[in-house]
């Protein structure tokens, strides 16, 4: 009986994205006989994309001797541009500029025209990008787009088109970078690119979308990404951070408990192998849950261990402070950082959160120059989140000031805002806000309704301290009235949509990016309150009631 040789067994999982069973039949095949140059190469693809990043290294820098070996300049340029930028992106920048360096002697001393003096660009590209030099960035991904259409290379032309994107979008030209950004995930979604590389266009596109708070596309490619990492087997780079973008689209939604559970997942992924930069984004995000939830010293010991990663621990080591009652500790922490922090995307972010903490310390004025700081960034933002950030600080000034028709007004812009975003606990914040700016003018019945309408959500979610905030405020009058029909919550009332559509609860639970254990929880939930036991009849009730969007 014939036995089937690893080495085809490897390239069709290769194919098919088998990346675990690739890697095992290539290397079984390996053992056997020395693999060639093309097939060392995917060797290393597919023991990068399980994670396996010395045995990826090792397969990499064989095949780039090999290459070398049989006159391939550029295939073994390819290989160490390859070996240079996953070094990079793992933080050993040392050895990942020699072999980028190594790299670009080889195609001097051979000075071919090839696609691969584009890849050898990308670096230099990406430095002045994070240098502050966003024109020179973008001109020179423009080039690199310009080679990559010449020899009609995809992987090239996403990473320029990627760049320019970014480059656009740190110029303040945001509309046209996102369309680029847009154009280049078309490429990606389409499978034109290859693995690695759409991994790095998806988790890039998606930090650059939540730099400018567009979360609806946050939302859309994370999903999208989720969905790709699914379809991959033994797939370990992009995950983490997948996961940890996940739990911040649950968090903004009010899934506090699965943004939690996500949130874990990814620190348990992170952590094998050890070493990926994105552990301190997913360990500050498990700290700003941690927080949220009054959980003060398991947030504290996140914040510390992000730091230790190299992530920056504000503005949420600051706001924790301010819970704890250190004003004066949160106020130096909030200044220093302020001070600091030039404007990069996390600017409104810190902006929020120093206009909390000055207010806390009686700072008005300073306070107020941060709002107007907060208004001029979101101006250039197409970005609902963003202006409520702006409405609801402003309106905190107001109210400090001592204007509270004003503040009011503000507030409630932000309410509405966050409303129609899907933000359950930034919209209770402004309730409580607007209930004081309410009281101030005299007008306690509808200060106890919002009050009793934040009350609500903080007990639902589980913030205990702004439900204890809350219930500090909180005075004898009746419970609001403000509701859905039949008691529907926003989230339920979103899900009723959804099931309008013929939705199943997998394909809501990735619109929604949410867990099908919490869909199926909002389902039985909303059947209950609608007294109706099939998905039928919810619809009807829906288009009854005008509950379906047009």
């Amino acid at each position: 009986m014939a036995t089937v040789d690893p080495r085809t067994q490897g390239r069709e999982a290769y194919e098919r994205l088998a990346w675990r069973d690739a890697y095992e039949h290539l290397s079984a095949a390996d053992r056997r006989d020395p693999l060639e140059a093309a097939d060392l190469d995917r060797m290393a693809r597919a023991a990068y994309l399980i994670g396996a990043v010395d045995a990826a290294d090792g397969a990499w820098e064989r095949a780039h001797h090999a290459f070398l070996d049989r006159g391939d300049t550029a295939a073994a340029v390819r290989c160490a541009f390859w070996i240079g930028l996953t070094l990079v992106l793992r933080g050993e920048h040392a050895r990942g500029g020699g072999w980028l360096a190594r790299a670009g002697h080889l195609l001097e001393g051979a000075a071919p025209d090839c696609a691969e003096q584009g890849y050898l660009r990308v670096p230099v590209a990406l430095r002045a990008l994070a240098g502050g030099d966003a024109e020179g960035a973008h001109r020179a991904f423009v080039e690199i787009a310009g080679i990559a259409d010449r020899f009609d290379d995809a992987d090239l032309r996403a990473f320029g088109r990627l760049g320019q994107g970014q480059a656009l979008i740190a110029q303040g030209r945001t509309a046209q970078g996102v369309a680029v950004l847009d154009e280049t995930m078309v490429a990606v979604a389409t499978g034109e690119v290859s693995p690695i590389v759409a991994g790095i266009v998806y988790c890039a596109v998606i930090l650059a979308c939540r730099g400018i708070f567009d979360l609806g596309r946050v939302r859309e490619w994370t999903a999208a990404l989720s969905r790709w990492c699914a379809a991959q087997q033994g797939l370990r780079p992009y995950r983490g951070q997948c996961l940890v973008h996940r739990s911040e689209v649950m968090q903004l939604h009010g899934e506090w408990a699965d943004a939690m559970e996500e949130v874990r997942q990814a620190c348990e992924h992170l952590s094998d192998p050890p070493g990926d930069p994105v552990t301190g984004m997913a360990l500050y995000q498990r700290a700003e849950l941690f927080r949220l939830r009054g959980e003060f010293s398991r947030a504290e010991g996140c914040y510390r261990e992000a730091v230790a990663w190299g992530h920056s621990a504000q503005p949420g080591l600051a706001l924790l402070r301010l819970a704890q009652g250190r004003l004066d500790d949160a106020a130096a922490a909030i200044r220093r950082t302020f001070g600091e922090t030039g404007v990069t995307e996390e600017r409104p972010r810190l902006l929020a959160g120093y206009v909390e903490i000055e207010l806390a310390a009686g700072a008005v004025e300073e306070a107020q120059l941060a709002v107007d700081e907060l208004g001029k960034i979101a101006a250039g933002f197409d970005s609902p989140y963003l202006r409520a950030v702006v409405a609801y600080a402003h309106g905190s000034v107001l109210l400090a000031a001592g204007e509270p028709e004003a503040a009011c007004a503000a507030l409630r812009r932000a309410w509405v805002a966050w409303h129609e975003v899907g933000a359950p606990y930034e919209t209770a914040r402004a309730r409580v806000q607007l209930a004081r700016a309410c009281r101030r003018l005299g007008d306690h019945d509808t200060a106890a309704m919002e009050l009793e309408a934040a009350h609500r959500v903080f007990e639902r979610l589980g913030a205990a301290p702004a439900l204890e905030e809350a219930r500090q405020l909180m005075d004898r009058a009746g419970p609001a009235s403000y509701a859905y029909p039949r008691g529907l919550t926003p989230r339920e009332v979103e899900v009723l949509r959804l099931v309008a559509t013929g939705a199943s609860n997998r394909e809501i639970a990735d619109s929604l990016v949410i867990s099908d254990k919490t869909v199926a929880r909002h389902v039985s939930n909303m059947f209950s309150k609608l007294g109706v036991s099939s998905r039928a009849a919810a619809t009807a009730y829906a288009y009854e009631h005008d509950l379906v969007q047009g």
